[in-house]
């Protein structure tokens, strides 16, 4: 059974350090027949992620002895074996293996369990000496010709730590009808503690370590700080994860050569930089092992093909302003090869419905208005973009080339179903993605886009520092009529989207959660919006059961 060891851990150091972990390490060296559930011993849970229709990703960590903490480079190698089977009750073992956990991979550990059954809810635990991890629960994909008749993900990105309390990751925990959770990036934020801004100016809680992060140990400790997170582990636990990383993995706008929250007087070189983000991303995310290459895709029988975009590692820096250069042919937000892989693989698409993992807007989101009789002398007078002034370039209209092959292709192709999910925004939307935003809707639509809110991260209201539902109605009502292709858009909430994929419709749900300080935050339904098979073309839905 191939493997693949892995490592990183951070949580809070007090707590790594007391009697409880010392508990759990006399509990590691025994050789009790019946071991229980060691927490802090596995203080970090578990995960599984990319499920494949004969594999799964198993994912844990280690904490062998006390001065073996996140970042450390301490502490001995452990054998830990993993075991996987088809009830929780681990009465029949399907599949195990022992791999080693070591300082060198900070005592993670990840396994690539293959030889499964397609279509099959499987259950994993690890063991280490006498410790037993908290069980988890994953699925595999079903085979590439089932006739799959329903598919449903939770969608969620940008979750900062001291922001708020992750109860979007709690409400998605508790249902039970997840195929799995797709994240879209911001997992994590490289701020130094007290850097985002937070309601009232404080966080609810602190970010370990207290600098901006850096090194490949500050970022191992703050992966390991999250894994702590008790809502991220239940849903970690309870369905695989699919994810990508946006810019805050590594650091702000970053692009190829850098990033907006990178000063290389101050921090070095952005390169060694990068690469330290990237190795703690790989030992601490349930994601399969590609040789450095993130971006993927997923299959679910014949219903969906879900293809994960890696927007940061490969594209051309963000242009300031508005000017003519986001229409630069040369410019690139993909890179060659993903775009061809990218344009590839969805001219060639065997499935239903085509879903993008796309971290940033893919939809033109301008100001003013242009009409498309003035845009052509707008663009050659004074320089205006030939799509008119982008809202954000560090979205797709900062890299207009690029969207256009992209959008050139799905039509080439005769694509009716590809559906964009997105996140990065930290605010929620709906919309007609256009073949020309300027002609809507005469010139048509070729894809629909989802965006979901931030699980915590500052959105409107608070980056402006208004109460909520202040300011935002007048912005979410000149956005609607600047861009008629948007259909929804809500400013100030943080939640989540619960995604529901058929043979007649894609449909996504927007829900809300109250004060993000709150731990006990509930969570209500606010919207659906639903594209049918071929339509191209949003409406509002009623809530799906």
């Amino acid at each position: 059974m191939p493997t693949t060891p892995t490592a990183d851990h951070v949580s809070r150091r007090a707590v790594l350090r007391s009697s409880i972990l010392a508990a759990g390490v006399a509990a590691f060296a025994s050789t009790s027949q019946h071991a229980q559930a060691s927490p802090a011993v596995f203080a970090h849970g578990v995960a599984s992620g990319d499920p494949l229709p004969d594999a799964v990703i198993l994912w844990t960590r280690v904490t062998p002895s006390p001065e073996a903490t996140p970042g450390s480079g301490a502490g001995p190698d452990v054998p830990v074996t993993w075991e996987l089977a088809r009830s929780s009750s681990f009465d029949a073992v399907v599949a195990s293996g022992t791999v080693t956990a070591s300082s060198v991979s900070d005592h993670t550990v990840k396994v690539d369990a293959r030889g499964l059954t397609p279509g099959t809810t499987y259950f994993y635990r690890f063991r280490a000496g006498g410790a037993v991890s908290p069980t988890g629960r994953t699925f595999t994909a079903p085979s590439h010709d089932a006739a799959v008749a329903h598919l449903r993900f939770g969608v969620v990105s940008c979750a900062d730590w001291e922001g708020g309390f992750f109860s979007s990751y709690r409400h998605l925990a508790a249902r039970d009808d997840l195929d799995a959770v797709v994240h879209l990036g911001d997992y994590l934020y490289e701020y130094a503690a007290g850097k985002f801004p937070v309601a009232g100016g404080r966080g609810v809680r602190t970010h370990e370590p207290a600098h901006e992060i850096v090194s490949l140990a500050d970022y191992r400790i703050r992966h390991a700080q999250y894994k702590t997170d008790p809502n991220l582990q239940a849903l970690h636990a309870k369905v695989p994860w699919i994810v990508i990383w946006d810019d805050h993995e590594s650091a702000n706008n970053a692009w190829a050569g850098g990033a907006e929250n990178h000063d290389p007087l101050v921090e070095g070189d952005w390169a060694p930089r990068k690469a330290a983000s990237v190795q703690a991303y790989d030992e601490w995310m349930p994601v399969r092992p590609n040789g450095g290459r993130l971006y993927r895709r997923l299959r679910y029988g014949r219903l969906a093909e879900l293809s994960m975009l890696d927007l940061r590692s490969y594209r051309s820096e963000q242009v300031l302003g508005a000017g003519r250069q986001v229409d630069d042919p040369g410019r690139t937000m993909t890179g060659r090869d993903q775009m061809e892989w990218l344009t590839a693989g969805l001219a060639s698409s065997p499935t239903r419905w085509q879903l993008i993992g796309n971290s940033v807007m893919f939809s033109p989101i301008v100001l003013p208005p242009l009409d498309p009789r003035t845009t052509g002398a707008l663009t050659e007078l004074v320089g205006v973009p030939a799509g008119g002034l982008p809202f954000n370039t560090d979205q797709w209209d900062g890299y207009t080339a690029d969207r256009r092959r992209l959008i050139d292709t799905i039509t080439a192709a005769g694509l009716r179903n590809v559906v964009f999910l997105t996140g990065d925004i930290h605010t929620s939307w709906a919309m007609d993605v256009p073949v020309d935003a300027a002609d809507y809707p005469g010139a048509g639509t070729v894809a629909t886009e989802f965006v979901v809110p931030s699980v915590t991260s500052a959105n409107i209201d608070e980056l402006l520092g208004v109460p909520p539902r202040s300011l935002s109605p007048a912005l979410e009502a000149t956005a609607t009529a600047t861009n008629r292709h948007v259909r929804f858009v809500e400013l100030d909430s943080h939640g989540y989207g619960v995604l529901d994929v058929t043979p007649g419709a894609t449909q996504m749900e927007w829900f809300f959660i109250g004060e993000r300080t709150d731990p006990n935050a509930a969570a209500h339904r606010v919207a659906g919006y639903r594209v049918a098979d071929g339509a191209t073309k949003i409406e509002p839905a009623a809530p799906l059961v």
